[in-house]
């Protein structure tokens, strides 16, 4: 009754049994697919930190990431298949640390003087020269803007997709290419942040969560640092 006399006067607005659901959004998902992406990319530059966890495969490699970013550097755990180790960088400053293992694997002689070496160098974190060939690459982990200007591209057409929760979060999903070029989950809560990356190709799944939490990156201390002296190893 109440709702027949509250469209008789002009005030429609009881439920027809279909829910709104960008009711509570933070409205993106009424939004074309490139404004969505355009808008996600913003907040993620904008937002001072974020922790990228996942999988990446690059040049045949597969590296398994737990990444703490900001504008200034990075701290966190990259496994391949052979290698796991720590990096740390504060602005330039990059610090690779590792077990003993890490510092003799590859090396042919094996020798007591290595094993001497590497047991010095076991867990502690070892400053990475510039001129190492190793720097660019390992410095690549701990670029919030490098890493997230490389991995939130979709290939080809752009749509929307399904709308769904991802880590507890409501999103909409954006694919490329009918999810083939990758597809992307963005928060529809608070900010459109970007939450889970399915790259094109089978190339890795990240998480990226914890934006804008607050997150500092300091040097280590001398007790905790020691010189390698020569080329570190591949990663």
């Amino acid at each position: 009754m109440l709702c027949a006399s509250l469209a008789v006067v002009g005030l429609a607005g009881c439920s027809d049994g279909e829910e709104d659901p960008d009711a509570g959004t933070n409205g993106v998902g009424k939004l074309s697919a490139a404004r969505i992406q355009s808008k996600s990319r913003k907040a993620a530059t904008a937002a001072d930190s974020v922790r990228l966890s996942g999988s990446v495969v690059s040049k045949g490699a597969t590296y398994k990431l737990d990444m703490q970013l900001t504008g200034d550097g990075g701290s966190g755990e990259v496994r391949s298949a052979s290698r796991t180790f720590q990096l740390l960088r504060v602005g330039e400053q990059l610090y690779l640390k590792a077990d003993a293992d890490f510092w003799t694997s590859g090396k042919e002689s094996g020798g007591k003087s290595d094993d001497a070496a590497a047991g010095k160098l076991d867990g502690k974190f070892v400053k990475v020269p510039k001129g190492d060939q190793s720097y660019r690459q390992l410095s690549g982990f701990t670029d919030k803007k490098l890493l997230l200007d490389g991995l939130l591209t979709l290939h080809g057409k752009l749509d929307k997709g399904e709308r769904g929760k991802t880590a507890g979060r409501r999103t909409i999903e954006l694919t490329g290419d009918k999810g083939a070029g990758g597809t992307l989950d963005v928060s529809l809560d608070g900010p459109p942040y970007p939450v889970m990356l399915e790259r094109a190709g089978g190339a890795g799944v990240l998480k990226l969560a914890d934006w804008g939490k607050e997150f500092k990156v300091e040097p280590p201390s001398k007790g905790e640092t020691v010189d390698y002296g020569q080329q570190l190893p591949s990663s």
